[in-house]
């Protein structure tokens, strides 16, 4: 089971492929990485319940990519790359996941447009049944995507709250892929820590 964050890391990488394929610019016109002006975006608040879920809880610092967490206390890591890292709660199948992932991009890659096609995208799902919750996101000053999957129909299968945004670090774009997962009953159970979680993200950008 250890091994199922890494698959849904792998496949959302191939989406990526396939999307930066199609976004690759003629020439120079690469985005800065924290959005256009005209993108109003909610700032991460969490409520009270998110607050109170990761009360006790330890800092994960990941100084390799300068982005930092806070996690429940009982969370441990299993693994840390140099652009991938995994914490998860106890537990077997229903544990609470958070997989952070870093792509580097060339500076000719067209940030703003692609965070765009990336909204417009949850948008279709959402039309579509297969998202339920889609808006322009805020975190620690920096614009992003944030989208939620629907509850799945079996119970065992996988469910995503994700955070996606483009930013400058060290002298390089990157493309952050922030996201926290579990399945059907575990994400359920552990919505307040998730939540918590992603709004307690902390990046240089």
């Amino acid at each position: 089971m250890k091994h199922l964050p890494v698959l849904l890391v792998l496949g959302f990488a191939l989406s990526l492929c396939n999307l930066t394929n199609k976004l690759k610019p003629s020439s120079n016109s690469g985005g800065s990485g924290k959005g256009d002006s005209d993108i109003q975006a909610e700032r991460a608040t969490p409520t009270e319940a998110q607050t109170a879920a990761l009360a006790d809880g330890q800092t994960v610092k990941w100084d390799r990519q300068g982005m930092s967490w806070t996690v429940p206390p009982k969370w441990t890591e299993t693994e840390n790359e140099s652009k991938m890292l995994t914490w998860r709660s106890p537990g077997g199948s229903e544990a609470a996941n958070l997989i952070v992932s870093i792509s580097p991009m060339d500076e000719s890659f067209p940030a703003d447009m692609s965070i765009k096609a990336y909204y417009d995208g949850a948008k279709t799902r959402a039309k579509n049944g297969e998202v339920d919750e889609v808006k322009w996101l805020e975190i620690d000053g920096l614009k992003g995507v944030e989208f939620r999957e629907i509850n799945p129909e079996k119970a065992d299968d996988f469910r995503r709250l994700q955070w996606m945004a483009y930013r400058k670090y060290n002298g390089q774009l990157q493309f952050v892929n922030v996201m926290l997962s579990s399945n059907g009953t575990g994400f359920i159970q552990h919505q307040n820590e998730l939540y918590g979680v992603l709004y307690s993200t902390k990046l240089v950008h």
